[in-house]
């Protein structure tokens, strides 16, 4: 495991910008003028509002998606510049995506979606998938529901299942898009905790959106996505305005 005094950035953002052309030939501007650097062990959520743009960011930044303008690097090799089947390999090792629509198969097992990021893996990844994935999927909760199929999960469940298929292969970058939006408080909590817990054992960096308070701060590092613009985030305040502040151990650290 890398030392925390020698961070190593594995991705990189420098002024992106994204916009999409509408049918009336005008443009829209998603993201504008964005920098940011994740490194290896970091923990960043990013806020916003519905239609922000945060979606965006989050594809943007694990390569699933590329900017109008600006440059995206992953550890420190640019991303425009490599083929596309060496970028497929390079997301498929490295980063682990948790989305909000789940996009799990349909018809086929809690195990099988499980195992899917294992199917081209090499070495004992792949001859142990079956095992690899049957006990992550112990670890989020679902180990008695392991052969049970995902379109009748519940979708709480479902969500679990797209999380411990994020975490499978141990990668190095986590990002997650609503990871809690379908869960029940407590199992929420539990979810973003093995979520720390994974991400602490390989010194991997999670990257989170999310519009709930309480799982932003369990971040180290804070954003809002405003019209297009990522700007550092003081919690603080926003717990302020919420109700909910005085039940949040720790506000008044997060925000210093």
């Amino acid at each position: 495991m890398r030392q925390r005094d020698e961070l190593v950035t594995l991705v990189a953002l420098e002024g992106v910008a994204k916009s999409v052309l509408l049918p009336d030939d005008s443009r829209l501007e998603i993201l504008r003028s964005v920098d940011l650097e994740v490194g290896a062990g970091d923990h960043v959520s990013i806020v916003g509002r519905s239609g922000s743009g945060k979606s965006t960011l989050l594809n943007i930044l694990g390569m699933l998606d590329a900017p109008t303008s600006g440059t995206v690097s992953f550890e420190g090799r640019e991303v425009r510049r490599m083929r596309s089947g060496r970028l497929d390999r390079l997301r498929g090792e490295n980063v682990g995506f948790v989305f909000q629509q789940f996009n799990l198969l349909p018809g086929r097992t809690a195990l099988d979606n499980v195992m899917m990021p294992l199917g081209h893996a090499r070495g004992r990844l792949f001859w142990d998938r079956r095992r690899i994935a049957a006990d992550m999927l112990e670890r989020v909760g679902l180990g008695h529901r392991v052969d049970q199929v995902a379109d009748r999960l519940s979708g709480g469940e479902q969500q679990r299942v797209a999380i411990a298929r994020a975490l499978v292969r141990r990668p190095v970058l986590i990002l997650a898009d609503e990871p809690t939006g379908a869960l029940d408080i407590d199992t929420g909590a539990t979810v973003m905790a093995l979520l720390d817990e994974v991400a602490t054992e390989t010194d991997a960096a999670l990257v989170t959106i999310t519009h709930d308070l309480h799982v932003a701060a369990r971040a180290r590092r804070h954003y809002r996505l405003d019209a297009g613009r990522l700007e550092p985030a003081d919690l603080t305040k926003a717990f302020e305005a919420s109700t909910l502040a005085a039940s949040v151990p720790g506000a008044a650290e997060v925000a210093s």
